[in-house]
């Protein structure tokens, strides 16, 4: 398990900060969300070079907003724009 910041904002990875998953998700829901994710990253690399690159890309950028480790930081949302941003449907590769 990575080292967080003392804020839990952030996790600490080889001496880099990296924005932490919302710890409001349930935990079904960042699982499938992390599902979708790696499915995308291995598009990417599957893809890379081709086309079909730039929708890989954005099918990790989706899977790493809903997880709220990019876009408007999970803390500075409200409870209700933190549910309608993990509840917001990402696609899987080929879908």
């Amino acid at each position: 398990m990575p080292e967080h910041t003392d804020d839990g904002r952030y996790i600490v990875v080889a001496g880099r900060r990296w924005r932490a998953t919302d710890p409001m998700i349930p935990p079904e829901r960042a699982a499938e969300l992390r599902s979708a994710l790696m499915a995308w990253r291995r598009e990417v690399k599957a893809v890379r070079g081709t086309p079909a690159e730039r929708q890989a890309r954005d099918g990790v950028q989706a899977a790493k907003v809903a997880l709220g480790e990019r876009g408007t930081p999970w803390w500075e949302q409200t409870p209700a724009e933190r549910q309608q941003r993990w509840e917001t449907e990402v696609p899987r590769p080929g879908a």
